[in-house]
């Protein structure tokens, strides 16, 4: 049992959730790699939401919101973090939710699935893999044509950087959420949330409530993450806690 008093509770909690969704057939074993090395970011960004990223949210919320047809799409990862959250945040906007996975099995489909379900998800897809995105080799091509195949906008978020490229090759416009600001996925995407996805899930459900027209640029926004990690090095430095 992990202590709340423990400084570092809110991430040992999140790597628990990991490991228990490994254990359970949710998570693939390279999941433990994925999480790891976006946990470093998160300490570069210093662990909370930045106003980079909750600018990032209110105009993912309102694409989605604005959305012909949004998906969802979840991984093994997500589903264990923040299964309540993507089943509340499809509500909120409308959105279908798919599950897609890089190591793909109908086994640890039909267990994210159940997941998903449990946390209120109706008529969830991903099982009938009746269609491929165009420009992709491998099972990762699979989907379902009446999700993301067919989606105007499509949520992905902790996303592999070339099926990002090959959905916007289809036209279409990908929200993302990944804490490495010069991943080949969060320069590809047309919206890219720098944080943690257990905190940019529930601000974007937030921001769904409110009107907000700016106008948006993802590389611009990308740029401040760096800045903001590179000045955030150097007060630590200089500070001499390196």
């Amino acid at each position: 049992m992990i202590p709340r008093s423990h400084p570092r509770y809110e991430s040992l909690m999140m790597r628990k959730k990991i490991e228990d969704g490994v254990k359970k057939g949710i998570v693939h074993i390279t999941g433990l790699i994925a999480h790891g090395r976006g946990e470093a970011f998160d300490y570069l960004i210093g662990e909370k939401t930045q106003p980079f990223a909750d600018l990032a949210a209110r105009a993912a919320a309102r694409v989605l919101k604005n959305a012909k047809h949004a998906v969802i799409s979840v991984n093994g990862n997500t589903a264990a973090l923040v299964a309540d959250g993507i089943v509340k945040l499809a509500e909120k906007c409308n959105a279908d939710i798919e599950v897609n996975l890089f190591h793909r099995s109908e086994e640890r489909i039909r267990k994210i699935i159940s997941l998903l379900e449990e946390n209120g998800a109706k008529n969830v897809l991903g099982m009938e893999g009746n269609a491929r995105i165009e420009g992709l080799e491998h099972d990762r091509a699979i989907c379902s044509r009446e999700g993301i195949y067919s989606a105007d906008v499509v949520f992905v978020p902790l996303e592999d950087g070339d099926r990002c490229e090959a959905l916007k090759k289809m036209g279409k416009k990908v929200i993302t959420v990944d804490l490495n600001p010069l991943s080949r996925t969060a320069r590809k995407a047309d919206i890219t949330i720098v944080d943690n996805v257990t905190r940019a899930i529930p601000n974007i459900i937030k921001y769904c409530d409110e009107e907000w027209n700016e106008e948006w640029d993802n590389l611009r926004m990308l740029d401040e993450a760096l800045n903001f990690i590179c000045s955030r090095l150097k007060e630590i430095y200089s500070s001499g806690a390196l």
